[in-house]
């Protein structure tokens, strides 16, 4: 495991554990003395409220009845001035410090989150969808953060008050303090057994959101192209389908809810009913005073209103605890061990890389061979060319060198020295990567060539990596030139110019190691020529590998290997290849066929037009 960055104040591995319960009492370690004080504030609070119907019952008793009060009306006022501004200074306090734990929690477990799928295998992030990690990620960890705010504390409120109304209940008369709590054990059963239930429709209804917040995310990332194939009506019909069913779940979700507040208040009614009919029989036989019934009215409040209030909380806790088991889940898969071999060198590597009877699978389809038996060494600063067809396996065998995947049988010697020898980090330092759709961060220009640089840059080093890739006339055109903030993805840029960029950003990186995933292959003939010069200068003195389809892009290559079904079929120069029977000459052959009638076409139409 990598190391836990320092700016965090706790490691959530430490919180997984089997029982949930567990889990919050650790996630609150450095919080635990301000959540005890919410919680002392909510029993003082407490006091005060009992306190406040004590007195009434006293004041009662004492001067409107017998007259036999030892204090005065104006000192008895003065007491419920006290009682409320205690009660209301204590529920403050509570508040506040239950929303700092809450927040402070909440903003823990968020930082810990993004900076732990930061660090997560691509594996992982392969079988995962954007949309879940997006829900687990805010939606979840704000239940959490509810859970502390507003119901763990609310279950300490409501406990505190129970038990301080009900001792002072068994003081002013026992029998009549029984009587009262007649529904409570029904109350709380029913409370547990809707929690169970609501727990599972919670969970369902979690899941249904992630899939629309996913569908979502997908449609507003390809929205460009549901445009472009005018699929906007098929779009809106799987968006309200799904939808339909998160309104379905949400429904019955809220019916679960709503079925329990009928019985808790038919069951609270009647304890009433019984309780003021009891005290009110007893009042009038002299078992109690006019006072003490008038206490025993408001504790019976106090009494009965957190229990049905405890109720709704443990059925809304469901939501708190359900979503720190969906948060926990992300947080306990293995983080990718960045640092982590014994072999570090000093200086860079020289970029002379051995395959050796490579395969490779996925942890998902151990049997399905996606690479089998790679074997070709490739020496510093050549040209290797990896060609073939959607699926045979060319980015996989590429996505091997900076440690992405891990192969599964034979070895990579990079140097002399095995590749899982080295850290990771170190690997991806070396290894610069030009994407077929390359991503730009919605920053300055800039700031997207200078993206993973850790040290500082000057506007000099920036301008040259530009110059190299062909896109610094470019950039200078734009009015606030290299601080031209990039769109989403890049849209205020051309696909070309989003290429160069791209470029850019591996120039500046310096590094000895290069992977292109056919970087030419979706823009125009005049665009591909530009980039094809960059790409020339960023591979100067640099092993390249070239990922591609068209013959044009690896002619030049100093050595070819084409790949089938995870296999070399064929492995040589381009004059080596041409010259022999097989997969690479009919390719050759059908894409000079293709770009000699294009020519014809061209021709014609010029001639057309003259």
């Amino acid at each position: 495991m990598t190391t836990l960055n320092s700016q965090f104040d706790m490691d959530l591995q430490e919180v997984i554990t089997d029982k949930r319960s567990v889990g919050m009492w650790r996630l609150l370690r450095g919080y635990r003395w301000l959540y005890s004080g919410a919680i002392l504030g909510v029993g003082i609070a407490a006091f005060a409220r009992t306190g406040m119907y004590l007195l009434l019952g006293y004041f009662v008793d004492g001067v409107l009845v017998n007259d036999t009060a030892q204090f005065t009306s104006f000192q008895i006022a003065l007491g419920f001035i006290g009682l409320a501004l205690i009660m209301g200074l204590f529920a403050f306090a509570s508040g506040a410090l239950a929303g700092r734990t809450s927040e402070g929690i909440a903003k823990r477990v968020r930082d810990y989150m993004f900076d732990h799928i930061q660090h997560l295998t691509f594996t992982y992030h392969d079988q995962t969808k954007t949309g879940e990690l997006v829900q687990r990620s805010t939606s979840d960890i704000d239940a959490i953060r509810r859970f502390y705010a507003d119901q763990a504390i609310g279950i300490g409120r409501i406990t505190t008050l129970f038990l301080v109304n009900f001792v002072v209940l068994l003081w002013l008369e026992w029998r009549l303090a029984l009587v009262s709590v007649i529904v409570v054990p029904f109350t709380i059963t029913l409370s547990i057994i809707f929690f169970g239930r609501v727990s599972k429709a919670y969970e369902k209804y979690q899941e249904q959101d992630a899939v629309l917040s996913n569908r979502l995310q997908e449609n507003l990332t390809g929205v460009r192209v549901v445009k472009a194939f005018a699929r906007q009506a098929y779009e809106i019909y799987k968006f309200e389908t799904e939808n339909w069913e998160k309104y379905l779940r949400g429904k019955r979700l809220l019916l679960m809810h709503s079925s329990y507040w009928p019985i808790s208040d038919i069951l609270t009614g009647f304890q009433m009913l019984l309780g003021f009919t009891v005290g009110a029989l007893m009042a009038i036989n002299g078992t109690i005073t006019v006072g003490e019934y008038i206490t025993y009215a408001g504790l019976l409040l106090w009494i009965l209103w957190p229990i049905r209030n405890l109720g709704r909380l443990i059925v809304q806790m469901s939501s708190g605890l359900v979503s720190f088991d969906r948060v926990m889940t992300v947080i306990k898969e293995p983080r990718e061990p960045l640092d982590i071999g014994d072999y570090l060198p000093e200086e860079a590597v020289e970029g002379a890389i051995d395959f050796e009877n490579i395969a490779f699978a996925y942890d998902d389809a151990p049997d399905v061979g996606v690479l089998q038996d790679i074997s070709f060494s490739v020496k510093p600063g050549q040209v290797v060319a990896l060609l073939g067809s959607t699926g045979s396996g060319k980015t996989t065998l590429a996505n091997l060198l900076p440690r992405f995947y891990e192969y599964t049988g034979g070895k990579i010697i990079l140097d002399g020295v095995e590749l899982k020898r080295y850290p990771r980090s170190f690997l991806r330092g070396q290894i610069g990567t030009v994407e077929q759709e390359p991503f730009l961060f919605s920053r300055t220009i800039r700031e997207n060539i200078t993206y993973g640089i850790d040290r500082e840059v000057t506007q000099e080093e920036v301008e040259s990596a530009a110059q190299a890739a062909a896109v610094h006339d470019s950039i200078i055109n734009f009015p606030d030139g290299y601080n031209t903030l990039v769109g989403e993805k890049g849209v205020t840029l051309s696909g070309g110019q989003k290429q160069r960029v791209a470029i850019a950003r591996t120039i500046i990186k310096n590094p000895r190691i290069l992977i292109l995933d056919d970087a030419t292959s979706s823009v125009d003939l005049e665009t591909e020529a530009d980039i094809r010069q960059a790409l020339d200068n960023l591979m100067e003195n640099r092993t390249t590998f070239i990922i591609a389809h068209r013959i044009q892009t690896v002619m030049k290559a100093d050595l070819i290997v084409v790949l089938d079904k995870g296999r070399i079929i064929q492995i040589g120069t381009h004059e080596d290849l041409l010259a022999q029977e097989g997969v690479y000459q009919r390719i050759h052959d059908i894409q000079t066929q293709i770009d000699a009638e294009l020519e014809k076409e061209i021709a014609s139409v010029e001639m057309a037009v003259k």
